[in-house]
């Protein structure tokens, strides 16, 4: 089998662009004594991320933004964030998701 060299540059490149920026910050800051108010800012920083993701998907449709009546999607996000608030139970929140999900496309499907 022959090695294509190019292609393994392109990976090893790809590899080091992933891994110094994510293991640079963690051998700096790990030691350093953050102070109370950096530590209480990191804890949200994975919720901001996640909102980042989800709320693309929830208020656009193909670049435009979608109409509550015919986005399914914000449909089933609301009985799913009431969950999520009222149990904080992760399995709660992602079984009432699927299942909100599921019946919204089914009755979206045969209107």
């Amino acid at each position: 089998m022959e090695v294509r060299w190019d292609v393994f540059l392109i990976i090893a490149g790809c590899a080091l662009v992933t891994f110094l920026p994510r293991v640079l910050p963690l051998m700096v800051l790990s030691r350093m004594e953050l102070p109370e108010w950096g530590v209480r800012w990191l804890h949200y920083v994975p919720i901001s991320v996640m909102a980042a993701l989800v709320g693309q998907d929830l208020f656009l449709h193909e670049g435009k933004l979608a109409p509550l009546l015919t986005n399914v999607e914000l449909m089933a996000a609301i009985p799913t964030f009431l969950v999520a608030i009222w149990t904080r139970s992760l399995l709660g929140t992602v079984v009432v998701g699927m299942a909100s999900i599921m019946v919204l496309r089914y009755l979206f499907s045969i209107l």
